[in-house]
Parts: structure tokens; sequence; C-alpha cells
């Protein structure tokens, strides 16, 4: 992997935009701020195609077309290596397989500029991504771009996981560092993956194990001794921890 050291003022202006800044230490990587600023070029160029497609209610033809160019300039996937059209599956086929190396990575659902999505447009394509073995679904309008990650078994559904608005009202970095998760460069460096684990791990359970870890009631103590001019006493960390399980988390949610 190829780093950026020293720091090349490109690679600073792209993730100053965005609001992305590498922990301390760690370098940023080239391949990082390269897809970045690609990104955000594509939207920019692509805002008034799109516009023009609401505009005149487009067809789902026409935005499929869109839809490609954006993968290709904005995403960086290969039209004629990582994109297949109608891709068929056991049962029928889909708009999208989106490939990564060897393997099939996502399937992508279009739909029409001017329809509103709904999880129930995946009804279809997620009974092809569980008999094709792929976890990642994507449904688009052209304009919204939502990314599911799907499970099987037990726990079987599907789970949103990027939800954006290519025009919504937002600030343009926060479109950017959210679609980068899409990319082709983010999704091999496993960047979508971990998206998804911080999702998984802001659930209700799997918080409620972080608000009760030794680092947390550490800080709640120091903060409310703070706040409160108290220096101190024996067992105070455990009076911390027990507030903390008796009047903030709920019951439902302690073992």
């Amino acid at each position: 992997m190829e780093f950026s050291t020293p720091m090349d003022a490109d690679a600073t202006q792209v993730l100053t935009r965005t609001g992305e800044f590498p922990l301390a230490g760690n370098p940023v990587p080239r391949w990082e701020a390269d897809a970045r600023r690609r990104l955000a070029t594509a939207v920019e160029r692509l805002t008034r195609p799109l516009s023009d497609l609401l505009e005149r209610d487009a067809n789902e033809g026409d935005t499929r077309m869109l839809v490609t160019d954006f993968l290709s300039d904005g995403l960086g996937y290969s039209k004629y290596d990582d994109l297949t059209t109608e891709y068929r599956t056991k049962g029928e086929s889909v708009d999208y397989g989106l490939r990564i190396g060897d393997r099939i990575f996502a399937f992508i659902e279009v739909k029409r500029c001017g329809q509103n999505l709904d999880a129930r447009n995946l009804r279809q394509v997620r009974t092809n991504a569980a008999d094709e073995g792929v976890e990642w679904l994507m449904l688009t309008n052209g304009r919204v771009w939502q990314a599911y990650h799907l499970t099987v078994g037990e726990a079987a559904g599907t789970e949103l996981i990027l939800d954006v608005d290519l025009l919504g009202e937002g600030e343009p970095e926060a479109t950017v560092d959210a679609l980068f998760h899409l990319s082709k460069e983010a999704v091999e460096h496993e960047r979508l993956e971990t998206l998804r684990r911080w999702r998984a791990a802001l659930a209700g359970a799997p918080l409620a194990e972080v608000l009760q870890s030794e680092a947390v009631v550490e800080a709640v103590r120091a903060q409310v001794r703070r706040r409160t001019d108290h220096i101190g006493h024996i067992g105070d960390a455990e009076d911390v921890s027990r507030a903390l399980r008796e009047e903030v988390i709920p019951k439902s949610l302690l073992d």
C-alpha cells in the first residue's frame, strides 16, 4: 500500500473538505485521497445531468446511463471489467452485478430517477443475492444511493448501511464522505465492512456493553469529579457503574 509521506498538499486539501483525518501518527493513504478527489469531481459534474433527468422525469433506461457513469467516473469501477448489466442468476436477472476481483461483490437495483426508493424494491434481488451468496445490495434512482448488507440464517434480513442523496441539502463534503465507502478502493480496503461493523456496534446491546466498560466508567467518574469538585473515594468507580446500570442503561439491555 502506498502512502503519501510527508502528507502532500492535495491529499490534505481533499481530507479537509471531507472532514476526514487519519489517526495521529498515521499518514493518509494516497489511494484514499485520490478516490475522494475523483468522487468529489464526479458528484459536482453529474449534478446538472441528474437535475435534467429529474426535470423531464426520465425513464429507467436513461437513469441507468447516469448510474453507469457514476459507478465508473465517481466510484472507480471499470465499465468493462467490474460491471455486468442484466446479470443472470438462477432466477431472474438483476440490473447490475458489481465485481471485485473474481467475485460478485454486490447486486444493484436501479429505479427511474423520479421514483421514491423503498426497501420493498429489493424483494426479488434479495432472493437472488441469497441464492448467489452475495452479501451487499445497492438500490438507486441515480439521485439517492442506498447500500444494504444481507444476512442469512437465523438472523436473516437486510440492514441499511448507507443512504445518500446527491442533491440533498447537506454539505457536499458529507455526501462525498458517505459515498466514499462505496468506492472500489474503499471496498477493497474493507472500509465498507468496517462501516457496517460500526453501525452494528451502535445497536442497543453492544453499546450497553461499551457503556459498562472500564474505560467509559473511568471517563464518567473523572467528568463527575470535575463537576462536583469531589476528590474521590474508595468505591466511586462502582458508584458510577451502578448508576449506569440502574439509571441510564435500559434493563432490557443488561445481561
